[in-house]
């Protein structure tokens, strides 16, 4: 498990108590301005390490602020990425218990499953494609442990580029049958739409992600193993939820996938006391 200083240790440290208590810190960077994005990697690194020690598995990963839009609000020419422990996981139809979550947003995704490892560098957008076993409908449910989600890019890598919870649809598409480009999805909130998207909005293809994210690792000594999924982004605004509301995702050839939010609690990552593989690390299925 990576070791922290004491001065990244005390981020860390509050990261964990914030998802703990459900109460909110103030931003890592008001703190402490100087914090940099290797610091914030070796933050969200070791959080993630201590949950692997506790039992968690590494099953995937998620890339974030994939879309212009996004870099451009952080100020950033490159996405980020957070990992996805398996019980971050919510079965298509389940509920989510909003109680375990602190100020929850929502983005439909179209998430890839791997069917070989994928290493980097010199990873392109085809080598990515090749090792795709699939594509699903997804739901990336984000939450952040900074008050009113006023996060900077250290902030939000720091916290495991946001990450919360990931319900996958239970259709797997072969990704020759789509122009993931094109693919096109509607998010419903309660019945209601609530946004509109497509594959285009993630770097131009969601494969580009894939590829950004293997070269990416490869930086940390790590790779994505066969079995990974991996969520590359969303394709329009993230959406607040609440107690009670039912979110639907309807996706172009992909088919829907649903959750509720339901009233009540439950320990997720980190609430049951249980201590956060890292990026760099290699061990429980991910990579």
């Amino acid at each position: 498990m990576t070791t922290l200083d004491e001065r990244l240790e005390g981020h860390a440290a509050a990261l964990r108590e914030a998802e703990r208590t459900r109460v909110p810190i103030a931003p890592l960077t008001e703190a402490d301005p100087g914090l940099t994005v290797a610091d914030a990697y070796a933050i969200q690194t070791a959080n993630i390490g201590r949950r692997v020690l506790a039992g968690q598995l590494v099953r995937g990963r998620k890339v974030g602020l994939s879309s212009k839009a996004m870099q451009d609000q952080l100020g950033v020419d490159e996405p980020d990425f957070g990992v996805l422990l398996h019980d971050m996981f919510v079965e298509d139809g389940d509920d989510v218990p909003s109680g375990a979550l602190l100020q929850p947003r929502v983005e439909a995704e179209i998430a890839f499953a791997l069917a070989r490892d994928l290493a980097g560098p010199g990873v392109t957008a085809s080598m990515a494609l090749a090792a795709v076993a699939g594509v699903l409908p997804s739901l990336e449910i984000i939450d952040s442990r900074v008050k009113d989600w006023k996060i900077k890019l250290v902030d939000t890598i720091a916290d495991n580029a946001s990450s919360a919870r990931v319900v996958l649809g239970g259709r797997l598409t072969p990704v020759a049958a789509v122009d993931l480009r094109l693919v096109g999805v509607a998010l419903y909130r309660n019945g209601e739409l609530a946004e509109t998207g497509a594959g285009a909005a993630v770097l131009g293809n969601p494969v580009r992600c894939l590829a950004w994210l293997a070269n990416k690792l490869a930086g940390f000594g790590a790779r994505l193993a066969a079995g990974d999924v991996v969520i590359p982004g969303a394709l329009h605004r993230a959406v607040p939820v609440a107690a009670g509301d039912v979110v639907r995702a309807e996706f172009a050839h992909l088919g829907t996938v649903t959750t509720r939010f339901a009233p009540g609690n439950q320990t997720g990552p980190g609430g049951s006391g249980s201590e956060a593989v890292a990026p760099g690390a290699d061990q429980g299925g991910g990579s």
